[in-house]
C-alpha cells in the first residue's frame, strides 16, 4: 500500500489520544489564557512538567506506527515488518523537535500543519537516512498527520488561539471532520481486496491443487490426484551461459525475479506452474502450508497463453487477466484490484506455454510482456516454453534469467515410481502385493535396461511407463513410438472395456476408427496453430471426416460421434465449456504426425520444420513413416539446413539427428549425412546448444570429445550435455573430466552425482575427482555412505536432511577440513568437534536467527562463511577469533 494513503485511513478517534499524550494536561494553555504560549513549554517530555521520558515518547511513536500499519489491513503492508521498530525510532526523534521550536501556539497554527511538519523534519533530516524509501515516505506522512492533529488540539485547548485565529481554527476542525466522515461513508478498498483475495486463493488451491496421473487404474481410480501427493520437484539449471547451477525446480524464484524456463513436452513445466500458484495461494491465505520466502504474500496469476484469447492482437491488461483466463471470479474482483496488486509488487505472474503462441505473432507477445514489466516492475515472473520456441537470451533485455528443466535423474525416476504405485495402492487395496512386485521390478528394469531408462526422462513418460507396466503385467515396449502406440491403445480401448462403458452407450467404436477421427482433429489443430478449438469447429472437422470412416458414420451424427470421443476416448477433454483440447500436447503431436504421413504431406512437414510447435510432430512423423519416406524427410531436412541461416541450420540439423532415434530402418548413406552434420555442432558453445544437443539423446555421447585441449568454458558445456543426456553410458564420459585441471569443470562433474546411480557414479567418477579445491555435495544417506567408503573428501557440502548424528557416524575419522551446511542445520554446533581437522565452515542463509556461540569449542576452526543477510541470536554471534567471509 502506498504510504501516502495511510494518513487517510487514520480517524481522529485513533490519532487524537496519541497526540494529546505529547502535551501537558494542565497549566498554560489549558483554559482561557490571555496570550500565546510557547510550544516548547507545552510538551510533556521536557521541562519542569515532564511526565514522559525518552522511553515513553518512543512508545507513543511506536503506537502511532502500529496504528498506521494496522489501518492498511493484513494484505498490503506499507512497510516491511522488520522496519517498524526503526521507523518508530525515527518518528520519535522527529517529534522530539517539538520541544525545541522557537514559536508559540498561535504562530504554529498560523503556519499550518504542512509547514509545521517541514519545520520538524528539517530539524534533523538524517533520521530517515537508514530507512527504506517506503518507510521514509510513511515517516513523512505520519509527521504530516500528527501536525494536523497537533494544531487542531491547540485550537481546542486554548480559547485564546481559537478566538485569535477564527478562520484557521475552523479550517483545521473541518479538515479533521471531513476525514472522519469520509472514513465513515466510504468502504475501504483494502478490505474489499482482502476479502476477494481470500476467496481467490481458495479458488486457486481448488483449481490447481490436483494433478492428472495417466492410467493409474481405469476401473477404480479418479482422474486426478492431490498435488501434495503427486508433485515431484525436478532439477533445473539456471544461470548465465556456461555457469548453469542445478537447483530444485520449486526454488526457481528464490533470489530471482524473472525466469524464462525451458522444458521439453511432458517435462513438468505446467505442473511446476500449478505448484507455485498453489503454494503462493496457501502462503497468502489463513490455511498457509509450507514456506517459500519468495512466494509469501504473493498473488498468483496463472496465464496459460493457449487460453488467454483467440485473438493475439488483444492480449489482456491486468484488469482482464481473470476474464481472459476464464476465471469464474472475474466479475467479482473489486475494480482496480489487479492493478493495485501489481503496483504494490505483490504479483506472481506464471505465463505458461510461450511455445504455444504462433511463431508469427510471438514478437507481439514479447512486446506485451515488455510493456507489462515496464508498468509493474516489482513482481515475480515465470515464463515457460519448449526449448527451441524462443531463441537464447530472448528476454535478456527485460532482465530474465534463463533456466532449463533437466531430464529426471535415476533418483527422480525411482521416487516417481514409488509415488505412482503408492497412489495406485490407495485406490486398489486388494492388489497391494502385486503392485509391490510391479514397483520393484520396474525400478530394476529402469536401472538395467538402457532403452527404458532413456524413455523415462520426464513425468509424462514415467507415468505412461508405470501405467503400461501394470496394464501389461510387466511387459513394456522398448521404443518411444511403441510406447505411445501402447498408451493410446490403453486409453482408447482398455479404458471402456474395464469401465464397462460400452454397454451404456449406443455408439460402439473400436480403436481404429477412434484413432482415425482423433488424428484428423489433431492435424487440424496443428495446421491452424491451435492447442484448443471451439466445439463447433470440432463438429465441422468430424462431419467432413465421417464419410471416409464408415464404421463411425453408420452410428450417429457428427455431434454424437464427437460427444462419444470426448467422453470415452480418454484423450480429449473440455477444460472450459465450449472448448476442447488434448489431455497432453504429446498426444496431439503424435496423432497429428500420423495423419500427416498418411496424407503424404512430407513437403509440408519440412516446410514447418523451423516452427517449434512442429518439432515433435516431425520426430513422430519419421517414426510413423515407411523407410523410403524417412529417407526423403531426413534428406530434405539436411538439404534445407545446408542453405539456411546459422541458427536455423543448427535447428534443422539437430532435428534430423534427434529423429534418428525413431528411424528403425534407414538407408545408411542418409544416416551418415545426418551424423556428419551433427558432428559439426560438437562441442557445444553455449548452454542453449548443450541443451539442444541433449535432446538428441544418447547417440550424441559417441560424438562428445574428451577433455584434452578443451578450454574450461567448452569443457563445462560438454559435461553439462553428458549430464543432461544421463544414463549409464554418460558415466565414462564424465569420468574423463574428473581430472580436468580447471576446478569449475570438476565442480560440474561433482554436481552431476545426483543424476546417476549413486554407487556406480561414486566408484567411476567421484573416486577420480582430483584436488581438494572443490566441494562435493552429498544429499542422501546413500551418498554419505558412498563417500565414506571412498575414504571421505576434504571438502563436503551437505544438502537434504542428513542429521548431525548421521554425518558424525559416516565421516568420523575422515580427512574433513571444509564443511558447507545450512545455517539452521543444527541448534548446537558442538558435534563439529568430532572433526578435529575442520578449519572452514560455510553456512547457507537461514530465514531464522542462528546461535553461533558454540562454535568456539572447536579447536582449529578459523574461517566462518556467512550469508550477508544472516541474522544471529542475541549473544550468539561468532567469536572474534574467526575470520569472516561471505557466501551466497
Amino acid at each position: 500500500m502506498d504510504a501516502a494513503a495511510v494518513g487517510a485511513r487514520l480517524a481522529s478517534s485513533v490519532i487524537g489520544p496519541l497526540v494529546r499524550k505529547l502535551f501537558v494536561h494542565e497549566g498554560a494553555g489549558a483554559g482561557l489564557v490571555p496570550e500565546p504560549v510557547k510550544v516548547s513549554g507545552l510538551v510533556s517530555f521536557r521541562g519542569e512538567k515532564r511526565v514522559l521520558g525518552e522511553k515513553e515518547l518512543r512508545k507513543v511513536a511506536a503506537e502511532l506506527v502500529a496504528r498506521a500499519v494496522g489501518s492498511a489491513g493484513p494484505v498490503e503492508r506499507p512497510v516491511a515488518f522488520d522496519e517498524e521498530e526503526a521507523l518508530a525510532t525515527a518518528l520519535a526523534r522527529t517529534l522530539r523537535a517539538l520541544g525545541d521550536l522557537d514559536m508559540d501556539d498561535v504562530q504554529a497554527v498560523r503556519l499550518g500543519h504542512r509547514a509545521l511538519a517541514r519545520r520538524l523534519r528539517d530539524a534533523d533530516p538524517r533520521v530517515t537516512f537508514d530507512l527504506s524509501d517506503d518507510a521514509a515516505r510513511l515517516h513523512d506522512t505520519l509527521v504530516d498527520v500528527a501536525c494536523l492533529h497537533i494544531l487542531h488540539f491547540f485550537t481546542q485547548r486554548s480559547t485564546f488561539v481559537a478566538r485569535t485565529l477564527v478562520d484557521q481554527s475552523a479550517q483545521l476542525d473541518d479538515a479533521v471532520n471531513r476525514i472522519d466522515l469520509l472514513l465513515e461513508r466510504t468502504p475501504s478498498p483494502i478490505g474489499e481486496d482482502a476479502a476477494f483475495e481470500a476467496r481467490y486463493a481458495a479458488y486457486v488451491i481448488e483449481k490447481y491443487g490436483t494433478l492428472t496421473i495417466y492410467g493409474i487404474d481405469f476401473t477404480h481410480s479418479p482422474a486426478e490426484w492431490p498435488l501434495d501427493t503427486a508433485y515431484l520437484s525436478l532439477e533445473l539449471g539456471v544461470g548465465e551461459r556456461t555457469r548453469q547451477l542445478p537447483i530444485r525446480a520449486d526454488h526457481v524464484l528464490e533470489g530471482r525475479d524473472r525466469v524464462l524456463l525451458r522444458g521439453v513436452a511432458g517435462s513438468g513445466k505446467t505442473t511446476l506452474v500449478q505448484w507455485l500458484a498453489v503454494t503462493a495461494a496457501r502462503q497468502g491465505s489463513t490455511a498457509g502450508q509450507g514456506h517459500l520466502a519468495s512466494l509469501t504474500g504473493r498473488v498468483p496469476f496463472v496465464l496459460a497463453l493457449r487460453t488467454l484469447t483467440h485473438s493475439w492482437h488483444d492480449l489482456p491488461t491486468p484488469g482482464r487477466f481473470l476474464t481472459a483466463a476464464r476465471n469464474p471470479l472475474a466479475d467479482a474482483q473489486p475494480h482496480g484490484w489487479a492493478d493495485r496488486v501489481l503496483e504494490a509488487g505483490r504479483g506472481l505472474l506464471l505465463i505458461d506455454g510461450m511455445d504455444e503462441v504462433p511463431s508469427s505473432v510471438r514478437e507481439k507477445a514479447k512486446v506485451w510482456l515488455r510493456d507489462l514489466i515496464a508498468a509493474y516492475p516489482g513482481n515475480l515472473w515465470l515464463i515457460t516454453s519448449r526449448p527451441s520456441a524462443v531463441r537464447e537470451h530472448w528476454l535478456d533485455g527485460q532482465g530474465f534469467t534463463e533456466g532449463a528443466l533437466a531430464p529426471m535423474s535415476t533418483a527422480d525416476v525411482n521416487h516417481f515410481i514409488r509415488r505412482w504405485h503408492s497412489a495406485a495402492r490407495a485406490t486398489d487395496t486388494s492388489d497391494w502385493e502385486l503392485l509391490d512386485s510391479y514397483e520393484q521390478s520396474l525400478m530394476e528394469a529402469v536401472r538395467t535396461k538402457g532403452d527404458l531408462s532413456r524413455l523415462a526422462t520426464n513425468p509424462l513418460m514415467c507415468g505412461l511407463i508405470c501405467a503400461l507396466h501394470r496394464d501389461r503385467r510387466g511387459f513394456l515396449p522398448r521404443a518411444r513410438k511403441d510406447l505411445y502406440d501402447a498408451a493410446l491403445s490403453m486409453l482408447l480401448s482398455r479404458r471402456d472395456i474395464e469401465r464397462n462403458m460400452g454397454l451404456t452407450d449406443s455408439i460402439d467404436l473400436t480403436e481404429e476408427p477412434k484413432t482415425q477421427l482423433l488424428q484428423k482433429l489433431a492435424y487440424k489443430f496443428l495446421l491452424n496453430g491451435k492447442s484448443e478449438i471451439d466445439i463447433a469447429q470440432a463438429h465441422v472437422i468430424i462431419r467432413h471426416t465421417l464419410p471416409s470412416v464408415s464404421a463411425a458414420a453408420s452410428q450417429g451424427t457428427a455431434e454424437q460421434i464427437f460427444r462419444h470421443l470426448l467422453l470415452r476416448s480418454g484423450v480429449l477433454r473440455e477444460p472450459v465449456p465450449g472448448t476442447i483440447d488434448f489431455i497432453h500436447r504429446t498426444f496431439q503431436d503424435y496423432l497429428g504426425a500420423r495423419a500427416a504421413v498418411e496424407e503424404g504431406d512430407l513437403s509440408l512437414l519440412v516446410l514447418r520444420a523451423t516452427d517449434s510447435q512442429w518439432e515433435d510432430v516431425i520426430r513422430m512423423a519419421i517414426a510413423h513413416a515407411r523407410p523410403k519416406e524417412r529417407a526423403v524427410l531426413l534428406s530434405e531436412l539436411i538439404a534445407r539446413g545446408d542453405v539456411a541461416a546459422p541458427r536455423r541450420r543448427t535447428l534443422l540439423h539437430l532435428l534430423a539427428m534427434v529423429s534418428l532415434e525413431h528411424a528403425t530402418e534407414l538407408e545408411p548413406s542418409v544416416r551418415a549425412r545426418v551424423e556428419e552434420r551433427a558432428a559439426r555442432l560438437i562441442p557445444p558453445r553455449s548452454s542453449a546448444e548443450a541443451h539442444d544437443l541433449a535432446q538428441v539423446g544418447p547417440v550424441v555421447l559417441e560424438l562428445l570429445p574428451g577433455p584434452e585441449n578443451q578450454e574450461p568454458e567448452t569443457a563445462v558445456l560438454t559435461v553439462r550435455t553428458a549430464t543432461l543426456i544421463g544414463g549409464d553410458a554418460a558415466i565414462p564420459i564424465l569420468a574423463r573430466y574428473a581430472e580436468h585441471p580447471d576446478p569449475t569443470v570438476r565442480s560440474h562433474v561433482a554436481q552431476a552425482w545426483h543424476r546417476f546411480d549413486t554407487d556406480a557414479y561414486a566408484g567411476e567418477v567421484i573416486a577420480r575427482l582430483a584436488g581438494d579445491d572443490l566441494y562435493v555435495e552429498i544429499v542422501t544417506p546413500a551418498e554419505l555412505a558412498a563417500i565414506s567408503r571412498l575414504g571421505g573428501h576434504s571438502r563436503l557440502r551437505v544438502g537434504g536432511d542428513l542429521s548431525p548424528e548421521e554425518l558424525v557416524h559416516g565421516l568420523v575419522g575422515r580427512p574433513l577440513t571444509c564443511l558447507w551446511l545450512r545455517a539452521d542445520h543444527a541448534p548446537d554446533w558442538a558435534w563439529l568437534a568430532a572433526f578435529p581437522d575442520l578449519h572452514t565452515l560455510l553456512l547457507d542463509h537461514s530465514p531464522d536467527p542462528v546461535d553461533l556461540s558454540s562454535l568456539t569449542v572447536h579447536p582449529r576452526l578459523r574461517t566462518l562463511g556467512l550469508d550477508p543477510r544472516q541474522r544471529t541470536v542475541e549473544g550468539g554471534a561468532p567469536h572474534p577469533r574467526f575470520r569472516l567471509t561471505f557466501v551466497g
